[in-house]
């Protein structure tokens, strides 16, 4: 199978998960992505926590939005060091950078500068708060600019919470991620039918507002928050989570719960409920929605997940455990799906990756390899992009190849 971005050169000038993150998605679909790196590296490279304070495993904080690139360093306080990138991006066809514009201004590296001469070349700035407006220079991770200024924090955040709700590690940095994918494919589709490239803007707060839709267009429109969710109280008591015995909790999703609602009853071992005056609708269901959650928080509660799983291995409805990541790693539609890739590390280090929620022609969509240690196509890229060994050598003694 041919890769949708096979033939694509996409040159990366980014740090952190956001940005790298598509370049990441990119790569796995094909495309070439030439990571420059400054001489001291994505600061992801140091990132130490928990998950990769030992030196000598993979560090998934690296993998995860750098792998399959390339990897050039290139001093851009250098005046060489500027001039080799702005000629390198001649012969690309997407530029992604998360560069704040005054940065971008300073180093002659902004859309003008690259489309004055490669007006086919798709140029992607991906910020926290948006290209203009007062926070256009202004630096944003995820966790501020999507998680807390888009209004997930405090839709998430339980009244009287002792501390607000935290966001898992990258959350919309990825969904971010995925976004400039998107609209790096609508840009090539668009340049294959006019000839002209883009200027292509995805934004950490966009990301977290178009995830928040429902909530912002009702306030919008005046009507105000749309109520935080209350499982006692569910509209539709089979759309809802329920604890088992052993401590866990399963996820019901029968919107259409009049088609659903006998056949659960019977499955749960109470049928008797399906003809209950109180619930034998919908709506009488949802007038007496708190008593017909209760009943179900007494079946459910009376077994465990495991005997939970046999149950309702034939349910019609649709329903889910909530999973821990171990049973995520284990699960076989996980694996029998290839949505957790084997990838080889540098020094021969087998390890998993997520990859991207895209598949082409039924194949698995497998990452190409590691991230790029620090520099390593440096010389690579330059002789192939068209630079002799004399200039890279000039370029290296100037320091403009760090």
């Amino acid at each position: 199978m041919t890769k949708p971005f096979a033939g694509v050169r996409v040159i990366e000038v980014a740090s952190w998960t956001f940005v790298p993150g598509a370049g990441a998605i990119l790569a796995d679909l094909g495309a070439d992505v030439i990571k420059v790196e400054p001489p001291t590296g994505d600061p992801q490279r140091g990132l130490r926590n928990a998950l990769n304070a030992d030196d000598s495993a993979p560090n998934p904080f690296l993998h995860v939005p750098n792998r399959g690139k390339r990897s050039v360093t290139l001093d851009l306080r250098q005046p060489d060091g500027v001039s080799t990138l702005k000629r390198l991006s001649a012969t690309a066809d997407v530029f992604l950078t998360s560069y704040l514009p005054k940065v971008r201004t300073k180093l002659g590296i902004d859309v003008d500068d690259l489309q004055a001469d490669h007006q086919r070349l798709i140029y992607v700035r991906g910020t926290g708060w948006g290209n203009t407006g007062p926070m256009a220079d202004v630096g944003g991770f995820d966790s501020a600019a999507a998680w807390s200024a888009a209004g997930i924090q405090h839709k998430l955040t339980e009244p009287g919470a002792a501390a607000p709700a935290a966001q898992p590690a990258a959350f919309f940095d990825l969904q971010g991620s995925s976004a400039i994918a998107g609209a790096v494919a609508m840009a090539l589709y668009r340049r294959e039918r006019t000839g002209v490239g883009a200027v292509v803007d995805v934004s950490l707060l966009n990301t977290g507002m178009w995830t928040m839709s429902p909530d912002l267009a009702a306030t919008a429109a005046g009507s105000g928050e749309l109520p935080r969710p209350n499982r006692a109280d569910a509209p539709n008591p089979i759309v809802n989570y329920y604890r088992t015995a052993d401590d866990r909790w399963l996820n019901l999703v029968c919107l259409q719960s009049d088609r659903f609602w006998a056949e659960l009853c019977e499955l749960i071992g109470r049928p008797e409920l399906a003809d209950d005056e109180r619930f034998d609708s919908a709506a009488s269901r949802f007038v007496n929605r708190q008593a017909c959650v209760a009943e179900l928080d007494k079946a459910f509660g009376a077994r465990t997940l495991a005997e939970w799983r046999d149950v309702l291995a034939g349910f019609s409805g649709v329903w889910s455990a909530a999973a821990t990541f171990e049973e995520v790693c284990a699960n076989q539609q996980v694996t029998d799906n290839g949505y957790l890739p084997t990838v080889t590390d540098q020094d021969g280090q087998l390890f998993r990756l997520v990859a991207p929620p895209y598949q082409f022609d039924g194949a698995p969509n497998v990452p190409v390899g590691p991230a790029p240690e620090l520099g390593q196509h440096t010389e690579e890229v330059l002789l192939e992009s068209g630079w002799d060994w004399d200039t890279i050598s000039e370029l290296r003694d100037s320091g403009a190849l760090g």
